[in-house]
């Protein structure tokens, strides 16, 4: 698993963004912890999410890192201000497995992964 900056973001002078591709998570239960901090600033959403439960929130933690970090290095941006100002969660590929059952039969079982993109931006 790798952050990357993504230039089909739509950023500006004052946003950032990062990318996660192909994690091995749903990509309903990473929305779940997304949602849970956007439109937060960049304090209380990394707040937010080390109290969180949720399975997405340690894989969103660090790609938020990711982000803030490319808003320190790249843009030269104040952390203060910086606040979650998008983010979205796509389909990945689905691994097929497959489990025996009576008679013969088997059904599927699908194994989800996500990309997820982080957009940190100044608040107005």
């Amino acid at each position: 698993m790798r952050a990357r900056s993504k230039s089909r973001a739509k950023t500006d002078e004052k946003s950032v963004s990062a990318t996660l591709r192909h994690v091995r998570i749903s990509p309903r239960k990473l929305r779940l912890a997304l949602n849970l901090v956007k439109g937060n600033l960049l304090f209380d959403a990394e707040r937010k999410l080390k109290a969180s439960p949720l399975k997405g929130s340690k894989i969103l933690l660090k790609l938020i890192d990711s982000a803030k970090h490319n808003a320190r290095e790249t843009r030269s941006l104040d952390l203060d201000s910086l606040v979650v100002s998008a983010g979205w969660v796509d389909m990945g590929r689905t691994m097929m497995r497959f489990m025996p059952r009576a008679q013969g039969r088997a059904t599927p079982i699908r194994k989800r992964s996500s990309h997820v993109t982080v957009v940190l931006g100044e608040k107005k």
